[in-house]
């Protein structure tokens, strides 16, 4: 054989008498090299699993509220006629936070940056428009139901109630920051 020095002719035979008779392949056209496996997206499955654990830290309750629905709170002690002036818009909006459209954390980090703000600056009537919900996932206003939540658990807010329509109605509240 060309290219063995080492073989002899009599190991040759040998060997062809141990394997038998062999039938000759044609070849057929067939790729005969495997392909390589498809690369492994580390970065998007990273970026996917990162987005899974910051939802799975701030889980979606049961809504309260659903699209159109007014929002409605008051402390005790938050007399009927202030409650009446500010569904009707009587006072006057010092300062507006616009979250329509951000996600949960960064809406739930611009607004605790903003009712802060409004507090050192004694700005006592705000508006803050959430969005209707109409471009959530079924339909449920993921941000209204947040923040009507976020603002009953902070002591810093008397009250809150849905906008009139002319003022972004059920996608926006007014809200009254107490006197500090």
């Amino acid at each position: 054989m060309a290219g063995s020095k080492n073989i002899t002719r009599q190991d040759s035979e040998l060997f062809r008498q141990a394997i038998g008779e062999v039938d000759k392949i044609e070849y057929d056209g067939a790729n005969l090299v495997t392909s390589k496996p498809a690369p492994v997206p580390n970065q998007t499955i990273l970026s996917q699993q990162d987005a899974l654990n910051k939802m799975a830290n701030d889980p979606f309750d049961i809504p309260d509220v659903e699209i159109g629905d007014e929002l409605f709170f008051r402390r005790d002690g938050i007399q009927q006629q202030v409650m009446r002036k500010l569904r009707r818009g009587q006072y006057t909006i010092e300062s507006e936070l616009d979250l329509h459209g951000m996600t949960v954390s960064i809406a739930k980090k611009e607004l605790d940056g903003f009712l802060s703000y409004c507090q050192s600056t004694n700005r006592r009537c705000i508006r803050i428009i959430h969005g209707k919900g109409h471009g959530s996932v079924n339909k449920i206003p993921v941000l209204k139901n947040k923040l009507n939540k976020w603002l009953q658990k902070d002591d810093s807010i008397l009250a809150f109630c849905s906008a009139p329509a002319n003022d972004g109605g059920t996608g926006a509240v007014y809200v009254l920051i107490k006197k500090y």
